[in-house]
Formats: C-alpha cells, sequence, structure tokens
C-alpha cells in the first residue's frame, strides 16, 4: 500500500518546490470560501491541519492564534517563510494529522483543507481533530470527496489504487467521515468542479 505516513511525508518533500504553482491559484477561491463559513472573533485559537505552504494564511484574520503543522519538513518551511514574509506570527510545526501533540479542547477552530483525502487513517485524523478541538468549536473542510449518498464504482476505486499513490484518494466521503467523529454538519458548499470538491462547516455534537 503506498499511502503511507512515510511515503506521504517523502512525496509531499518532493512536491514542495512546485506546489504552490499547482495549488495557488487552482484553489484559492475554494480556500476563500470555507473560510468564509467559519464565524470568527479575535483571539480565537486556530489550527491549521496539514497547512502545506501556507496558503490559507492570506485569507485568515490577523487578530486570532495560528498554529500550523504539516507531516512535510520542506512544508513546514515554506509555510514559515509565508508567515514571515506575511508580518504574521504563526507558530509552525512538524506534525502528524493522525497524532497531533495538542491537548484536549485546546482550539476555537480546525482547518483540514486537502488533506482529509490524502491522510492514510483519514478517520483517525479527523478524531484528532474532535479531540483537540472545544466543544464550542468549528472544524472548517475543504476538500476533494466522493457523492454521500451512493458508494464509489468500481472504476473509481481501480483507479483509486493508482491517484492515491501519486496524488489523493478519490473514494472518500465526507458526511460519514465527520458524523461518525462526533460532527454535524452546518454547512456543505460545492466549491470546484462540480460536487467534487466541498466546503464543510461542522460543529462538535
Amino acid at each position: 500500500m503506498f499511502n503511507t505516513t512515510a511515503w506521504n511525508r517523502l512525496r509531499y518533500s518532493l512536491y514542495a518546490p512546485l506546489y504552490d504553482a499547482v495549488a495557488e491559484r487552482a484553489f484559492r477561491r475554494p480556500r476563500r470560501i470555507a473560510l468564509d463559513q467559519v464565524t470568527w472573533h479575535p483571539g480565537m485559537r486556530v489550527l491549521l491541519v496539514g497547512a502545506g505552504t501556507g496558503l490559507d494564511l492570506p485569507w485568515l484574520p490577523r487578530d486570532v492564534e495560528i498554529h500550523a503543522t504539516d507531516l512535510s519538513p520542506a512544508m513546514v518551511r515554506r509555510a514559515q517563510r509565508r508567515a514571515e514574509a506575511l508580518g504574521m506570527d504563526v507558530q509552525v510545526a512538524e506534525m502528524d494529522a493522525e497524532a497531533l501533540a495538542y491537548p484536549d479542547d485546546h482550539f476555537d477552530v480546525v482547518v483540514m483543507h486537502l488533506i482529509l483525502a490524502v491522510m492514510p487513517d483519514p478517520a483517525r485524523g479527523i478524531a484528532e481533530a474532535r479531540r483537540v478541538l472545544g466543544d464550542d468549536g468549528q472544524l472548517c473542510v475543504m476538500d476533494k470527496f466522493q457523492a454521500d449518498d451512493y458508494p464509489a464504482s468500481v472504476t473509481r476505486r481501480t483507479l483509486n489504487a493508482l491517484t492515491s499513490a501519486i496524488a489523493t484518494d478519490i473514494t472518500r466521503q465526507a458526511r460519514p467521515l465527520l458524523e461518525g467523529a462526533g460532527f454535524t454538519i452546518e454547512q456543505d458548499t460545492p466549491v470546484m468542479m462540480g460536487r467534487l470538491f466541498r466546503a464543510l462547516m461542522a460543529r462538535p455534537i
């Protein structure tokens, strides 16, 4: 199986120099739509899980406390440089999204953009997000998802063997993942390529 933590750390370190050229413009609007679904307040403690090169940073409020994590050291370095260039005080750390080194109920907002479809165990990742999120917190998700109301076709599952190794899983379903981890979905907005990419805002039940 190619979709492992070690493989993801390696491949995203290799992708890092090219990541912005591929993802910055393409996902600018989806990121903004997703983050606009959050109800922001000054002083909030915010966690970006799988922050990559920090492409969400320009669209975040300046009056919140921001923590950003990524599995890839190369991505972490680029996110730190982006934060400095923007004049933002961001705590950036190398960390596995499936084993977050934060205490329970620590954050007001957890942002997971373009990570649930690439992590080896998304249910574990969502469970970790729920653990570190306060009971009144908000979960902001933007990613590609298979439709919730029917399973992936045989063709899609076969193709997924390739796509999950080099890019992303194309069979994961948003609602079962989030609801299974104890979230209720308050907003679910298609943001790109029909309903393939969706922005969801959810709260703990």
